[in-house]
């Protein structure tokens, strides 16, 4: 019980060393103009009605990627996507969180194309010190690629928390006190997303290639929301004053953990907490705890 009260008040402390609140001028939070830049693929990331929807491209000759003007340490961040329509297998969609370097951070979200009726595979992972493998994927209790949808992570010092449309799909908790697993707690992170060809591994272990003969290929964005994130500027994580403080202590409660084990139950199709010929000298620390 006392270690659980220290851990509890080293997780406060690193809040309050977060500056509550500071004024931070922002942008609406859906115009992308002022908040992201396209970064490659050039004229095959477009952002149109006035900021409000982006929209990348792949072709044959090359995909596109776009990331936010800010970096970010801790918070709350929020996007609908719409993926790629149609015959999408061999292309990867990826909206994700990372720092810099090789032993970066990252929190991701990865939508894996399919054959046109075939669902998509959503992929996610986790980084921490430069060390990931920490796979798990899901097949949506929806078509992703009929309608946006919301993906949201929530980061903060007790745990990382991946949702879909509010629903948790998965957890990652700070037990680097009690078990020296890594957690993403110094370094500021971008958001990145980005639309490639990914068709050597994508879509039934590279099996299924890209049909070049449907390109373009296109997802959709809208409503980007980082106004719950705190924006990391000179050596500091600094949170806006309209920033609500609830994602701070966000943790999953019993309906929370019920949402969570009912997609596990029945939308996860890999956990590499479970994959035991993949790590035969014993799972990863952090796969003995319960959910």
């Amino acid at each position: 019980m006392e270690r659980r009260k220290m851990i509890y008040l080293r997780n406060l402390l690193l809040l309050l060393l977060i500056d509550l609140p500071v004024l931070v001028s922002h942008a609406a939070a859906d115009d992308f103009f002022n908040n992201v830049e396209i970064t490659w693929g050039g004229s095959r990331g477009e952002i149109m009605d006035r900021g409000g929807l982006l929209q990348l491209s792949l072709d044959k000759i090359s995909g596109s990627g776009f990331q936010s003007k800010q970096e970010y340490l801790f918070g709350r961040i929020d996007m609908q996507i719409k993926v790629v329509p149609d015959n999408s297998a061999g292309t990867v969609t990826a909206y994700y969180l990372s720092s810099q370097g090789d032993s970066h951070d990252e929190i991701d979200f990865e939508f894996l194309g399919n054959l046109s009726g075939e669902p998509y595979t959503l992929h996610t992972n986790i980084y921490s010190q430069g060390k990931g493998n920490r796979e798990q994927q899901f097949q949506l209790w929806f078509d992703p690629r009929l309608e946006f949808h919301t993906y949201t992570i929530i980061w903060n010092p007790t745990n990382i928390i991946w949702y879909v449309d509010n629903v948790p799909i998965r957890v990652f908790r700070n037990v680097q006190e009690q078990l020296g697993v890594p957690y993403p707690e110094k370094q500021p992170q971008r958001v990145y997303s980005s639309l490639w060809n990914g068709d050597s591994w994508a879509t039934r272990g590279g099996l299924v290639k890209i049909d070049w003969s449907q390109a373009p290929f296109t997802a959709s964005y809208r409503n980007f929301q980082t106004i719950n994130a705190c924006v990391f500027s000179n050596g500091k994580s600094l949170c806006r004053s309209t920033t609500t403080g609830s994602w701070r202590t966000t943790t999953l409660d019993v309906a929370g953990l019920g949402k969570l084990q009912n997609v596990r139950r029945n939308n996860m199709i890999y956990d590499y907490c479970s994959d035991t010929k993949r790590f035969p000298h014993g799972l990863p620390l952090e796969c003995s705890l319960e959910l």
